[in-house]
Protein backbone atom coordinates (compact mmCIF):
# COMPACT_ATOMS: atom_id res chain seq x y z
CA UNK A 1 0.00 0.00 0.00
CA UNK A 2 1.58 3.14 -1.29
CA UNK A 3 1.87 6.30 1.61
CA UNK A 4 -1.39 8.37 -0.12
CA UNK A 5 -3.37 5.09 0.25
CA UNK A 6 -2.21 4.73 4.28
CA UNK A 7 -2.90 7.71 4.99
CA UNK A 8 -6.31 7.89 3.31
CA UNK A 9 -7.30 4.49 5.20
CA UNK A 10 -6.36 6.01 8.27
CA UNK A 11 -8.41 9.19 7.71
CA UNK A 12 -10.69 6.85 6.79
CA UNK A 13 -10.68 5.50 10.05
CA UNK A 14 -10.15 7.99 12.01
CA UNK A 15 -13.61 9.49 10.50
CA UNK A 16 -15.59 6.37 10.80
CA UNK A 17 -15.03 6.16 14.44
CA UNK A 18 -16.28 9.39 15.00
CA UNK A 19 -18.96 8.90 13.54
CA UNK A 20 -19.78 5.34 14.65
CA UNK A 21 -19.57 6.59 18.11
CA UNK A 22 -21.94 9.70 17.20
CA UNK A 23 -24.59 8.20 14.85
CA UNK A 24 -23.88 4.13 15.33
CA UNK A 25 -22.86 4.21 11.75
CA UNK A 26 -19.39 3.65 10.09
CA UNK A 27 -19.38 0.14 8.82
CA UNK A 28 -21.43 0.34 5.18
CA UNK A 29 -22.34 4.25 5.53
CA UNK A 30 -18.77 4.81 5.81
CA UNK A 31 -16.44 2.14 5.12
CA UNK A 32 -17.88 1.21 1.44
CA UNK A 33 -18.60 4.16 -0.33
CA UNK A 34 -15.00 5.51 1.31
CA UNK A 35 -13.22 2.24 0.14
CA UNK A 36 -14.59 2.42 -3.08
CA UNK A 37 -13.86 5.83 -3.76
CA UNK A 38 -10.62 6.82 -1.98
CA UNK A 39 -9.12 3.52 -1.80
CA UNK A 40 -9.94 2.71 -5.34
CA UNK A 41 -11.70 -1.12 -4.42
CA UNK A 42 -14.15 -2.35 -6.27
CA UNK A 43 -17.86 -2.55 -4.21
CA UNK A 44 -17.58 -6.59 -3.65
CA UNK A 45 -13.72 -5.89 -2.24
CA UNK A 46 -15.31 -2.92 -0.06
CA UNK A 47 -18.15 -4.79 1.36
CA UNK A 48 -15.91 -7.35 2.75
CA UNK A 49 -13.29 -5.25 3.71
CA UNK A 50 -16.22 -2.93 5.76
CA UNK A 51 -17.23 -6.45 7.40
CA UNK A 52 -13.79 -7.10 8.89
CA UNK A 53 -13.21 -3.44 10.17
CA UNK A 54 -16.22 -3.01 11.65
CA UNK A 55 -15.83 -5.67 14.31
CA UNK A 56 -13.59 -3.35 16.78
CA UNK A 57 -15.41 -0.44 15.88
CA UNK A 58 -18.31 -1.74 17.24
CA UNK A 59 -17.38 -3.70 19.58
CA UNK A 60 -15.43 -0.51 21.39
CA UNK A 61 -18.73 1.57 20.50
CA UNK A 62 -21.09 -1.22 22.77
CA UNK A 63 -18.85 -1.29 25.79
CA UNK A 64 -18.48 2.79 25.70
CA UNK A 65 -22.47 3.15 25.26
CA UNK A 66 -23.03 0.13 27.89
CA UNK A 67 -21.08 2.61 29.89
CA UNK A 68 -23.38 5.36 29.40
CA UNK A 69 -26.53 3.21 30.11
CA UNK A 70 -27.35 3.27 25.79
CA UNK A 71 -26.86 -0.18 25.29
CA UNK A 72 -29.55 -2.69 24.75
CA UNK A 73 -27.82 -5.96 25.45
CA UNK A 74 -31.39 -8.43 24.71
CA UNK A 75 -32.22 -6.48 21.58
CA UNK A 76 -28.72 -6.63 20.35
CA UNK A 77 -28.16 -10.24 21.10
CA UNK A 78 -31.84 -11.30 19.59
CA UNK A 79 -29.94 -9.29 16.22
CA UNK A 80 -26.95 -10.73 16.22
CA UNK A 81 -28.49 -14.28 16.74
CA UNK A 82 -31.03 -13.99 13.30
CA UNK A 83 -27.84 -12.23 11.38
CA UNK A 84 -25.37 -15.56 10.55
CA UNK A 85 -28.06 -16.76 8.55
CA UNK A 86 -29.15 -13.53 6.62
CA UNK A 87 -24.52 -13.11 6.52
CA UNK A 88 -24.07 -16.63 4.89
CA UNK A 89 -27.20 -15.91 2.40
CA UNK A 90 -25.82 -12.11 1.68
CA UNK A 91 -22.42 -12.96 1.01
CA UNK A 92 -23.28 -16.04 -1.51
CA UNK A 93 -25.60 -13.46 -3.03
CA UNK A 94 -22.89 -10.49 -2.99
CA UNK A 95 -20.86 -13.13 -4.97
CA UNK A 96 -23.08 -14.44 -7.51
CA UNK A 97 -24.06 -10.73 -8.68
CA UNK A 98 -22.42 -8.20 -11.04
CA UNK A 99 -20.81 -5.28 -9.13
CA UNK A 100 -23.12 -2.61 -11.15
CA UNK A 101 -25.97 -4.57 -9.14
CA UNK A 102 -24.02 -4.28 -5.92
CA UNK A 103 -23.43 -0.58 -6.28
CA UNK A 104 -26.92 -0.08 -7.19
CA UNK A 105 -28.59 -1.85 -4.63
CA UNK A 106 -26.17 -0.40 -1.75
CA UNK A 107 -27.03 2.74 -2.99
CA UNK A 108 -30.92 2.36 -3.08
CA UNK A 109 -30.43 1.04 0.61
CA UNK A 110 -28.90 4.02 1.41
CA UNK A 111 -31.37 6.20 -0.23
CA UNK A 112 -34.25 4.56 1.55
CA UNK A 113 -32.96 4.85 5.15
CA UNK A 114 -31.56 8.40 4.20
CA UNK A 115 -35.79 9.38 3.20
CA UNK A 116 -37.36 7.32 6.04
CA UNK A 117 -34.70 8.87 8.56
CA UNK A 118 -35.47 12.84 7.25
CA UNK A 119 -38.89 12.07 7.10
CA UNK A 120 -39.24 10.76 10.95
CA UNK A 121 -37.44 13.28 12.25
CA UNK A 122 -39.04 15.90 10.23
CA UNK A 123 -42.02 14.21 11.61
CA UNK A 124 -41.21 14.56 15.06
CA UNK A 125 -40.42 18.12 14.67
CA UNK A 126 -43.53 19.04 13.07
CA UNK A 127 -45.67 17.07 15.51
CA UNK A 128 -43.97 19.04 18.65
Amino acid sequence: MDPGSVAAAMALGFAAGVTGGMLGVGGGVIFVPALVFFLDQGQLDAESTSLLAIVPVAMLGAWRQWGYGNLRVRDGLVVAALAPPGILLGTTLANALSERALELSFAGLQVFFAVSMARRALGRQAGG
